[in-house]
C-alpha cells in the first residue's frame, strides 16, 4: 500500500501563458510566487506553490501527492513497477523545477499523470491574496476517469485512499482526515476536471459569485 499524506500541487499546460497568469492572479486572487522560464508558480496557502501554469499542451495535467520519505517513495516505485506501471524517477533538474526533494511520476489506469513527492518546499512568507476571495488553502482536485469503478479500486487498494461519499457514480476519496482530497468524475479522456480552493464561509462563495458575474467569467456549475 502506498500511503499518501496530502495533495501538494497541480501543473497545467497552457497555450496562453499570460492569459492563464492573468486569470489566476486577478480572478482567483492567487499571488505569483515566481517565474522560471516558461512556467509561473502560484500560492494559495503555506505551501511553496499549489498551482503551476506552464507553456505547453493544454491537455497535459499533473497532480502531486506527498509521501512520507525517500524510503516510502522507493517502495512505491517498486510496487508500481511490480504492477507493470511505468515509473519515471525525477532527475535533479526536474526536482528543482518542482521545488521538492525527490519525486516519481506515473500514470493511473485512465492515464492521469501523477507525481509522488518527498520533502516539498514550504513558503517562508505569509500567504496574501491579490483579491479578497477568502481562500484558506488548496483543498482537493477532481480527476477524470474513463472507468470510475476500476480507478476507485486502484486509488483505494494501491494508493491508500478511502471513499468518503459519492456524487452519483463519482467517488469522493480521502487520504487524510479531510473529507476528500480527490474525486473521480466519468469522462472520455484523462486530465484534471476541477481544482478546489477552500474558502472561509458561504459569504465568500457569494462574493466570488457576483465578482465572477461582473468579470464575465462563465459559471458552469454551482
Amino acid at each position: 500500500m502506498i500511503n499518501l499524506r496530502e495533495i501538494r500541487y497541480v501543473r497545467l499546460g497552457t497555450a496562453d501563458l499570460e492569459g492563464a497568469v492573468t486569470y489566476a492572479n486577478r480572478i482567483l486572487g492567487l499571488p505569483v510566487v515566481r517565474r522560471e522560464g516558461k512556467s509561473v508558480y502560484f500560492r494559495s496557502d503555506y505551501r511553496d506553490h499549489t498551482l503551476v501554469y506552464y507553456e505547453g499542451d493544454p491537455q497535459q495535467h499533473t497532480a502531486a501527492f506527498e509521501v512520507d520519505d525517500r524510503a516510502a517513495l522507493d517502495a512505491a516505485c517498486a510496487q508500481l513497477e511490480a504492477m507493470k506501471v511505468r515509473v519515471h524517477l525525477g532527475k535533479a533538474d526536474e526536482c528543482e523545477q518542482r521545488h521538492i526533494g525527490a519525486f516519481a511520476n506515473f500514470r493511473d489506469p485512465t492515464g492521469n499523470s501523477i507525481d509522488l513527492v518527498v520533502r516539498p518546499h514550504q513558503s517562508s512568507v505569509r500567504y496574501l491574496a491579490t483579491r479578497d476571495a477568502g481562500i484558506t488553502g488548496f483543498s482537493h482536485i477532481g480527476l477524470r476517469t474513463t472507468d470510475a469503478a476500476r480507478d476507485e479500486k486502484f486509488w483505494c487498494e494501491v494508493m491508500s485512499a478511502r471513499v468518503s461519499d459519492r456524487i452519483g457514480v463519482a467517488p469522493l476519496l480521502r487520504i487524510n482526515p479531510v473529507h476528500h482530497t480527490l474525486a473521480l468524475f466519468p469522462s472520455a479522456f484523462a486530465g484534471v476536471q476541477h481544482i478546489n480552493h477552500q474558502v472561509e464561509s458561504i459569504d465568500d462563495i457569494m462574493r466570488s459569485y457576483y465578482f465572477l458575474k461582473q468579470q464575465g467569467v462563465k459559471i458552469v456549475f454551482g
